[in-house]
C-alpha cells in the first residue's frame, strides 16, 4: 500500500513514521494474541476475564488476562489502521505512548490484590508499560517531521523549476 501524506497525496513510500506505527501495531497484535496461547502463557486454564487474581502468565513473566490480551490486540489493531497516514501514525504513537504511560501510574498506584486492579497489573506489566509507553512517545516525536513535511515527487521539482523560471523572468509590471 502506498503511503498517504497528510496532504492526500500518495508518496509512493511509507515514512518512517509510518512504519513505526506499522511496527508497534504489529507488536501489540502478537503480545495480544500470544497471552492466549498455551505454551508461551502458562496458566491458561486459570486465566480469568479481568482482575488480579489471573493465573496466566505470558512467558511466565507478565500476568495476563482475558481484557489485558484484548487491550493489546486493540491497541495493534488501531496501529495497524492509523499507519495509513502519516498524522494519524503520529497520532497513535504518541497517543498509545501516554495511554500505556497512564497504565504504568496505575500499576503503581493501585495495589495488586486489590479489586481495582481490573487489567492486572504486576510489577513486570509496570516495567513493560513505561518502555512501551517512551517507546512509542519516542517514535512518534523522533518522526514527527514526517506527518509534516511536504511529500517528495516529481512534481515537487516541476513545481520549483517553474518558481526558479517565473523568479527570474523580469516583472512586467515595471516595464514601460
Amino acid at each position: 500500500m502506498n503511503a498517504v501524506h497528510v496532504s492526500g497525496r500518495s508518496t509512493g513510500k511509507r515514512t518512517a513514521l509510518q512504519k513505526s506505527a506499522v511496527a508497534a501495531g504489529i507488536l501489540f497484535v502478537l503480545v495480544g494474541g500470544l497471552g492466549f496461547v498455551p505454551g508461551t502463557t502458562s496458566g491458561t486454564d486459570a486465566m480469568a476475564f479481568w482482575g488480579h487474581q489471573s493465573g496466566a502468565m505470558l512467558f511466565g513473566v507478565f500476568q495476563v488476562s482475558v481484557l489485558h490480551n484484548l487491550v493489546h490486540l486493540a491497541t495493534g489493531v488501531v496501529g495497524l489502521f492509523m499507519s495509513r497516514l502519516a498524522m494519524q501514525s503520529r497520532t497513535f504513537l504518541i497517543g498509545a505512548g501516554v495511554a500505556y504511560l497512564a497504565m504504568w501510574i496505575l500499576g503503581l498506584i493501585i495495589p495488586h490484590d486489590s479489586p481495582l486492579n481490573v487489567v492486572p497489573f504486576s510489577s513486570a506489566d509496570n516495567w513493560l508499560h513505561v518502555a512501551f509507553g517512551l517507546g512509542l512517545i519516542g517514535l512518534g516525536v523522533a518522526f514527527a517531521r514526517d506527518a509534516v513535511s511536504p511529500p517528495k515527487t516529481a512534481h515537487a521539482s516541476v513545481d520549483a523549476s517553474a518558481d526558479a523560471i517565473r523568479d527570474a523572468s523580469p516583472d512586467d509590471s515595471t516595464a514601460g
